[in-house]
């Protein structure tokens, strides 16, 4: 639902700072027959990105979806959230509407923005995975390569062992459930998102945008 959502804010904030970009990355095995016309619908005109093998999620130790990653013009990392949806959605079922103010004011004030972080606070906010964690990658990949393989009983095996390696990864267990009956976000994905929430924890991680 936000693909279109971000074509407008994109459009708005090209007229703002020219050198503003969007790069949407799609973690999807399925790869462009699921993703793409997702993108096609939205008739986006920012970069675009499928990621077969949750790659870039790897990269940026980024365990839930939607997530964003500020980048600066140097290359350097400026921000890190969960949760970074466009717009509510539903009547406030899912989604905010506090993660797109901040990304104007840093696009109309650069570094001097207050929402821009430091690199200490940057780097506390990359989620640090275990050794356990590190195989899980890996582990994913085999499962995917599988799956593109027409093996999906393989295919499970590899992604039901990289959830037990990496539990904080909603992208593992999402991705597996979205061929299952239920989808991805169906009633298992609700179960256990409510057991983390009933023992006090959170789905997304705080925006932090106060």
């Amino acid at each position: 639902m936000d693909v279109p959502v971000w074509q407008v804010i994109y459009e708005e904030l090209q007229a703002v700072n020219p050198d503003f970009e969007i790069i949407s990355v799609a973690q999807d095995t399925g790869g462009e027959a699921d993703a793409g016309p997702i993108f096609d619908a939205g008739n986006v005109s920012y970069t675009e990105i499928i990621d077969v093998n949750h790659h870039i999620s790897a990269l940026y130790n980024l365990v839930n979806v939607p997530s964003g990653v500020w980048i600066d013009k140097e290359g350097r990392i400026v921000r890190i959230n969960e949760g970074t949806y466009a717009k509510t959605h539903m009547n406030g079922a899912f989604g905010t509407d506090e993660y797109v103010p901040i990304v104007r004011d840093w696009v109309a004030n650069g570094p001097d923005s207050e929402y821009v972080w430091d690199s200490d606070r940057v780097e506390d906010s990359i989620i640090e995975r275990t050794p356990e964690a590190e195989r899980a990658q890996p582990t994913f990949r085999l499962g995917s390569y599988f799956f593109q393989n027409d093996n999906d009983e393989k295919a499970e095996q590899y992604w039901t062992l990289a959830q037990e390696l990496d539990p904080t990864s909603w992208n593992y267990l999402r991705q597996d459930l979205l061929y299952e009956e239920g989808g991805s976000a169906g009633p298992e994905w609700q179960q256990r998102r409510q057991e983390v929430e009933s023992n006090g924890g959170s789905y997304y991680r705080s925006l932090e945008v106060d």
